[in-house]
């Protein structure tokens, strides 16, 4: 059974900085592209960031550039997502995705087959 666990969400000032984390089980986790996406409410999922493997450039959302880092540690099955100079336009629940590495379509919901139940990410003005 594959699981997705997120952790490491909570209430931060504007400014200021939060890292994910999501640890994978079930799964081979080398054979998996890790993703993070996004869904504030009343909005639809977002694409956040992406990573193939450790050796593989991040891809990372627009709205995201220069500001958050995603890395894998395949020793550990787990990812993390450095999110710095967070704003209010970043709060929003936030998901952890795995999809087959052989998809090419890593920006859209729907090639990630596996996901975690999300953590919570709220920035305060």
């Amino acid at each position: 059974q594959v699981q997705l666990v997120e952790s490491g969400g909570g209430l931060v000032q504007a400014g200021g900085s939060l890292r994910l984390s999501c640890a994978a089980s079930g799964l081979t986790f080398t054979s998996y592209i890790m993703g993070w996406f996004r869904q504030a409410p009343g909005k639809e999922r977002e694409f956040v960031a992406a990573i193939v493997s450790t050796s593989s450039m991040p891809y990372y959302g627009d709205s995201v550039k220069g500001r958050f880092t995603f890395s894998r540690d395949n020793a550990k099955n787990t990812v993390y997502l450095q999110m710095n100079s967070l704003g209010p336009e970043d709060t929003a629940v936030y998901y952890c995705a795995a999809a087959p590495v052989n998809r090419n379509t890593i920006y859209y919901t729907r090639s990630y087959d596996y996901w975690g139940q999300g953590t919570q990410v709220t920035v305060s003005s």
